[in-house]
């Protein structure tokens, strides 16, 4: 890990300024694949998983009975890790259930708010050699609690044209209506435009690699996207208080996600920088995914500052998805954090247990859009439709309101709408 010591502020945008995850040729590559399943459709997408995941499945569609038999690949302890995960993850999600409004605004003026699921949509799990059932909680739940009618699940197949049973299992028990064994950017495109056996979503959700995202991307004047979920971050804000050992667990848990995740420790304690970094070198001998988490650390940074005004502006500028604040005073530093996808408090909060089961969702904004965006929620599975009525105690109050203003922006025909009502009631006023 790079090491910097008070960086002047001049260089605080460039620090916190991602490596591109996409590049033309991706581009060129994703476009390419959109526009081949558009025309071809299934012939499409298998043939693409032909190439890039090395299996031509039988069909796309997975098979009922073969969800069924994958309840009895799956251990107890796993399914009643699981099942705790579900619970928690359900009970918080169901705490943000949006609350209709219908209010009189002035009298005669009555505006209303109401929320209603989206009705089919389609949920990405990547595949590889972390097969993230996880992501199916995060995605399927939410869902689930929004009253979605359909959801879709696609995640690519394995080397024998099967998906990963912990994947299908967890997609059955909380309420999949179809799994979908297709992977990468023809996924998306199959998701977005339908093909014979694939109906159309209305909405994607789930992460991905570089050509998921690129495709993400490209279809979303078409369809509504979650977000454009790029590699995954994480910041640790550490002082004296904090257990160096804990903090590398924390830097290492999420390197090992992929050579282009990237950790950040922020501290004012230069010996506790020197004691992380030599934990992250012990502890990461013990780790299988030495590749991934060498590449990731290669690209990531200890910052040490000697001010905590630095470290809090320099975390905002950054906005990381993921952010442990593991300090002496944890909730009152965090409080003065604005830009963050979602924040662990205090030494015994890794950022592992959001991944997994403290009932937060782990589909978080990344590469600074934590500055504007937020994670998903239940909300994010609903779409609100507003509503207004004038009665004509209204419309007299309003009436010439909405007139001047119309006038003023030359919107003659919106200044006839209202002028003609207000015609018509003076007239019925005189004629009683």
């Amino acid at each position: 890990m790079k090491i910097i010591e008070n960086p002047c502020r001049d260089s605080w945008s460039e620090l916190a300024t991602r490596v591109a995850a996409n590049s033309n040729t991706v581009e060129l590559r994703v476009m390419e694949i959109i526009s081949q399943v558009k025309r071809y459709g299934d012939s499409a997408v298998l043939s693409y998983s032909g190439k890039f995941d090395g299996v031509i499945p039988d069909s796309l569609l997975v098979e009922k009975e073969y969800i069924e038999s994958c309840k009895e690949q799956i251990g107890v302890e796993l399914k009643n890790a699981i099942e705790i995960a579900a619970s928690n993850i359900e009970k918080f999600h169901k705490a943000q259930m949006p609350k209709d409004i219908d209010m009189e605004i002035i009298p005669g003026v009555r505006c209303v708010r109401r929320s209603f699921p989206i009705g089919r949509v389609g949920i990405y799990i990547p595949g590889g050699g972390a097969p993230l059932f996880s992501t199916v909680l995060m995605l399927a739940i939410p869902a689930k609690i929004a009253g979605c009618r359909e959801v879709v699940l696609f995640t690519p197949p394995d080397l024998n044209g099967m998906v990963n049973p912990v994947i299908a299992y967890t997609a059955a028990r909380f309420g999949v209506n179809t799994i979908v064994r297709a992977g990468g950017a023809q996924a998306i495109a199959a998701m977005a435009y339908g093909t014979e056996s694939i109906k159309k979503v209305n909405k994607i959700f789930g992460p991905g690699n570089q050509y998921v995202t690129t495709a993400k991307q490209i279809v979303s004047k078409d369809v509504a996207i979650d977000m454009a979920a790029g590699p995954s971050e994480l910041m640790v804000i550490a002082d004296s208080s904090s257990d160096p050992a804990f903090v590398a667990a924390d830097l290492l848990s999420q390197a090992e996600h992929g050579p282009d995740s990237q950790v950040i420790l922020l501290t004012n304690d230069k010996s506790l920088a020197k004691r992380v970094i030599e934990q992250v070198d012990i502890q990461k001998r013990g780790l299988p995914r030495k590749k991934e988490i060498e590449s990731s650390l290669s690209g990531s940074m200890v910052i040490i500052f000697n001010k905590m005004e630095d470290i809090i502006g320099f975390a905002n500028e950054y906005a990381p998805e993921h952010l442990i604040v593991s300090t002496e005073e944890p909730w009152s530093l965090s409080a003065e954090i604005r830009a963050a996808g979602s924040i662990f408090i205090g030494n015994y909060s890794p950022e592992s247990v959001g991944d997994y089961a403290s009932g937060t969702n782990h589909t978080l904004p990344t590469g600074g859009w934590a500055r504007s965006a937020s994670g998903l929620g239940t909300e994010s599975f609903m779409h609100q439709i507003t509503y207004q009525e004038v009665t004509i105690e209204g419309m007299n109050s309003l009436g010439e309101t909405v007139s001047i203003m119309a006038a003023n922006e030359s919107l003659e025909g919106h200044k006839n709408a209202v002028e003609i009502r207000l015609k018509e009631i003076r007239r019925r006023d005189q004629k009683s």
